[in-house]
Formats: structure tokens, sequence, C-alpha cells
């Protein structure tokens, strides 16, 4: 893609944004499956569901730019998927699967949280105020993710994985 200003940068970190929830619907009911905790299970589930709004947003916004959401792959996402992936192939106990699966989504989180905040404030520069609040919002209810994992860690599971290694 030819970059000559802002908003062709605004769209191509769309296209990456896109690619990234695309992949993140994959591997989300795949952590879900191999979380233990009933808890940490139900979040990625939620998440599912929130991510599937992510990518109606992002559809949103593109229709109503004039253009298609596809074409570019985020590579990033690919690989913090992949390290995902890695982990819940590991040999571990299932609390400690779990600590490490936490670790992984919060990656994805933190990456996402770093995107959205920059075509959120690319829009408002642009003056598409409507595509801002739907990237806010998105934003939000990333953020809301992630502060719900630490939570998760925190409190629950991080505290089984170190009870898991002192037994």
């Amino acid at each position: 893609m030819e970059m000559n200003d802002l908003r062709d940068l605004y769209i191509d970190e769309l296209r990456d944004l896109y690619s990234a929830e695309k992949q993140l619907l994959r591997a989300l009911p795949k952590m879900a499956k191999n979380a233990s905790d009933d808890t940490l299970r139900q979040a990625f589930e939620t998440h599912t569901e929130e991510t599937k709004g992510h990518v109606e947003r992002l559809e949103q916004i593109f229709d109503k730019l004039g253009k298609k959401p596809g074409g570019k792959t985020c590579k990033a996402m690919q690989g913090l998927v992949e390290e995902g992936k890695e982990k819940m192939e590991e040999d571990a106990e299932p609390e400690l699967l779990d600590a490490g699966l936490i670790s992984a989504a919060q990656r994805v989180e933190h990456y996402e949280i770093a995107g959205y905040g920059t075509v959120r404030t690319y829009a408002k520069l642009l003056g598409d105020e409507n595509a801002a609040r739907l990237l806010q919002k998105t934003l939000d209810e990333e953020g809301q993710t992630d502060k719900k994992l630490t939570k998760l860690a925190e409190s629950s599971i991080n505290v089984q994985a170190m009870q898991e290694q002192e037994q």
C-alpha cells in the first residue's frame, strides 16, 4: 500500500488491527478450552464475544471510509498467538498453564491497547468523531479485559500456581 498521508497510515493501521482481531477470534476459543480455572475460561469466552464486536466496529469504520478491511496480515499478532500456542503445548500443571495463558493474553491486550489508542488518535485528528468513539469503546473494553486478567492473576491463578510449586 502506498502511504502519502495520515489517512493512508490510519487505514493501514486499521487493517492491521482487523487482521489481529480476526486471528484472535480463532485463538481465544482454544485458550478457553485449555484453561482449567472456570473463571479464566469464562473470561476468554466473554472476550471472544467482545472481539466479535471489535471486528464489527472496524467493519463499520471501513464501510464509512469506503475501503475493504482485508489485505493485510498482522505479523505481531501472529507471533503473540504462536507464543500462546506454545504455552498450551507445554507439559505443565493446570494451575501453571492458567498462569501462562494469562501472561499470553495480557501481551495480546497490551498490543491491542497500543494499536487502538493510536488509531483513535488518528481518527480524531482526521475529524472522524464517530470512528474515534467506536475505537474508544473498543479501547475501553481491551483495558477492562486487561484489568480482569490482572485481578484473576493476582487474586487466584498465580497464587495457585505458586502453591502448586511449593507442594
